[in-house]
């Protein structure tokens, strides 16, 4: 089947970066009081940045004061751009495939959870001519697992979801490709993400080609 487009995930898909907001949750977690372990790390990854720090919140035994997590969101935010602010290091395999793909002429989209404050430092790196759009996390009613960054960007696009490749890494974000009725690549980063129909794995993105992502099964359930 023709590809359409690809949708990408930015945050250990296209970009390195999970080990960025690894140093910003972890400090976060020790500035409210707490330590944070493996499993509640793994719980945040792929989320959005309110349901992070919701999650967050819950892990540390903290009440939901709608202040304090305000504020906790905007203590993150700004130690994330700290570390985003020199470029951020590439996934193997990705800047060529990027490139390559963008050279045979595949419409292309960046689909994140980030907010756009953040994902515009991350495009200094990618470079915005790489995308023909892209959607951030605050720039829709719910983000991923739910399957609205999904089918916006293919809307914004002019495609049918069902005839696009999603890229991903996380649960969290092949759940919202899925979803949307994308065909999903998954390259796993930091956690592992369960086998379930309509799910391709791979172990890097080195060497994947427009032909390759034309065998992609669609959806299966």
């Amino acid at each position: 089947m023709a590809v359409a487009a690809v949708l990408w995930d930015m945050d250990g898909t296209l970009l390195d970066s999970e080990k960025l907001w690894d140093i910003g949750v972890r400090e976060l977690a020790e500035e409210l009081g707490g330590r944070m372990s493996d499993t509640l790390r793994h719980a945040l990854i792929g989320a959005d940045g309110p349901t992070a720090v919701r999650i967050l919140f819950e892990g540390l035994g903290l009440p939901p004061d709608p202040a304090a997590m305000t504020a906790a969101g905007v203590w993150l935010e700004r130690r994330v751009t700290e570390l985003m602010a020199g470029p951020i290091p590439w996934r193997p395999g990705a800047q060529e495939v990027l490139a390559g793909l963008r050279a045979a002429g595949l419409p292309s989209a960046l689909v994140t959870n980030t907010k756009r404050t953040l994902t515009e430092l991350c495009l200094e790196t990618l470079g915005r001519d790489m995308f023909d759009v892209s959607v951030c996390g605050d720039e829709v009613d719910y983000g991923k697992p739910a399957p609205d960054p999904y089918l916006r960007a293919a809307r914004l696009l002019g495609v049918d979801p069902g005839e696009c490749v999603a890229v991903e890494d996380s649960p969290t974000g092949s759940a919202a490709a899925l979803a949307a009725g994308c065909r999903v690549l998954v390259v796993p980063c930091e956690i592992a993400v369960p086998h379930r129909p309509g799910l391709t794995f791979r172990e890097s993105l080195i060497g994947l080609t427009v032909e390759e992502l034309g065998l992609l099964p669609a959806e299966l359930i």
